[in-house]
């Protein structure tokens, strides 16, 4: 019988993978937030700017789940230190490979697992700079160009990330592109602006996946002079957000493949 993992990894589609998210998140309480949402699309987009070789359906996967055990508003530093590894072992549950696991383990570094996944560098890079351009209750968000010094010389200060340096020019490039049609608006405070002034969590999805990627992509295409690749769009309206049919069909297949673990384990 397929698992929950081989359903979302055969959908390519990330807009069908945030809408399965979604439903997990509500059938199994899982951490699935805006912020969530946001950093996997500053991934998509470091992805497809720095061309790694990297297979792209597998990050952003692992972007969308990696903090699913992460509590909101962390603020003990044992639920810190533990919960990319919690998330983990219930990613394993739910029939993810033990690779894939291992680099939503190794989106931070507290648990010390060693010989870093590639994709784990990608996703530490996005959580914590994503992080740190949006407010908190404690604090504003930092501007890009503060939050690059501060990820680059304090957050993985003494740490080795394959991409922090691609990364970086990822960032000045972003900030040289300009969304607003009567005022400069940089592309990171258009995003993070959207994430400010839209509360709901479908919508801010909607607005990031039928808005805001149509215009970067288109933008970023231009500012390389790169023929635009359509599939983008193509695929974004092959059916629409939120249609529920499929999706709970996904989610009903969980709790059959949590009754086998079960089963196995009492055997």
């Amino acid at each position: 019988m397929d698992t929950f993992a081989d359903y979302i990894l055969a959908e390519k589609n990330l807009a069908s993978k945030m809408e399965i998210v979604y439903y997990l998140s509500k059938k199994e309480n899982i951490f699935f937030d805006k912020s969530v949402v946001l950093k996997t699309e500053l991934a998509r987009l470091f992805l497809r700017y720095s061309k790694l070789e990297l297979d792209e359906n597998l990050v952003l996967t692992a972007c969308l789940l990696c903090n699913c055990k992460k509590i909101e508003n962390l603020k003990k530093i044992e639920d810190i230190k533990t919960y990319a590894k919690d998330g983990a072992d219930y990613l394993e549950r739910l029939g993810f490979d033990k690779r894939f696991c291992k680099i939503c383990e190794e989106v931070n570094r507290y648990s010390g697992s060693s010989l870093r996944e590639k994709e784990s560098d990608v996703l530490e890079l996005v959580e914590q700079f994503g992080g740190m351009i949006l407010d908190r209750p404690e604090r504003i968000g930092f501007k890009p160009d503060e939050a690059l010094v501060l990820l680059i010389h304090s957050n993985l200060k003494n740490q080795n990330n394959r991409y922090i340096e691609i990364f970086s020019q990822f960032i000045d490039m972003l900030e040289e592109i300009n969304m607003g049609e009567f005022v400069e608006v940089k592309a990171l405070k258009r995003l993070t602006k959207i994430f400010n002034e839209t509360e709901e969590l479908t919508d801010f999805i909607k607005k990031i996946v039928n808005n805001y990627e149509v215009q970067i992509d288109n933008l970023i295409a231009k500012k390389y002079k790169e023929i635009k690749n359509e599939m983008f769009e193509e695929e974004r309206n092959k059916r629409p957000l939120f249609t529920e049919e499929t999706t709970k069909k996904i989610i009903g297949n969980i709790e059959k493949q949590k009754q086998i673990i079960t089963n196995q384990e009492v055997v």
